[in-house]
């Protein structure tokens, strides 16, 4: 055979390949599988382990929070028995006292433990913490409702206008939000966990916005609150109101304390994880 003729392709070969292509893929073994997401602890990451001070801090923030929360009812509550005679609902006046404590126990106690729930509770179960947090938001529903509709039936009976001050219009608007929030929170959060895989992402688009509309719905019922409480100083004290009067310190000590939560609640809120012992993992649910 001469050097320029070309010998032709073996037959076995094209077969062999035309074969391979019919045969189907071999599902993959454990062995060829990605590795599972690393575990990863704060105790042993250096980025994240808490000196005294940072330990000093969290203790403080938790305790202050709880002391100034606990406090907003307590003493709203003092304040309507004994210096505004207690409740009552036949009389339009006494009856005018649930509103405070109502909205004051569901907006800012209640709302407020809700929100602090995500600082404090860190290393518990993800779904047990959700099912907390909205616990805490379903039982300030019946205090904001009832304290509306005091307000309301104590202003109609006694002829007083509705929705004209800057309070109430503060309170539609917080209440418009805390609706929002918690319709949207119960839904994206507890009723799409059915399609849990399928909603993940739409669940962790939802985190970032809810938990913001949530921190701002806080501040906006605390502006409300002090907003109210001016407002029923200045109609029930009149003159006396700048005499420095035992009442009038109360309502103030009141808004300072609100004021006081609105400051360190977003804090706590805002601040980095909390020194938790529990696994982080990658692939956290939502």
């Amino acid at each position: 055979m001469d050097g320029s003729s070309v010998s032709p392709l073996p037959c076995e070969a094209p077969l062999a390949m035309m074969e391979s292509e019919k045969t189907p893929p071999r599902s993959p073994s454990q062995h060829d599988m990605p590795p599972p997401p690393d575990e990863k602890r704060y105790d042993n990451d250096d980025d994240h382990v808490w000196n005294c001070g940072a330990w000093f801090e969290y203790i403080l923030v938790v305790v202050v929070s709880s002391i100034l929360l606990i406090a907003a009812s307590v003493l709203t509550i003092f304040w309507t028995i004994y210096y505004r005679k207690g409740f009552n609902m036949d009389d339009p006046k006494l009856q005018f006292n649930l509103h405070p404590v109502l909205m004051i126990g569901g907006y800012i106690t209640l709302s407020g433990f809700s929100i602090l729930l995500y600082r404090i509770c860190r290393c518990c179960s993800h779904l047990i913490v959700k099912l907390c947090h909205t616990f805490f938001h379903a039982c300030s529903i019946p205090c904001i409702v009832i304290g509306f509709m005091a307000v309301w039936d104590s202003h109609n009976q006694q002829q007083i206008p509705n929705f004209y001050s800057l309070h109430s219009w503060l309170g539609l608007i917080t209440m418009g939000l805390f609706a929002l929030q918690f319709v949207l929170g119960f839904f994206s959060f507890l009723i799409l966990l059915c399609c849990e895989n399928a909603t993940y992402k739409f669940r962790s688009t939802m985190v970032p916005i809810h938990a913001s509309f949530g921190v701002a719905t806080f501040m906006l019922a605390v502006a409300t609150a002090v907003t109210g409480l001016t407002q029923k100083a200045h109609f029930e004290l009149g003159e006396n109101y700048s005499q420095t009067i035992e009442e009038g310190i109360i309502m103030n000590s009141i808004g300072v304390i609100l004021t006081g939560l609105g400051i360190i609640i977003p804090f706590a809120v805002r601040r980095s994880n909390s020194p938790a012992n529990c696994k982080v993992y990658v692939t956290e649910r939502i």
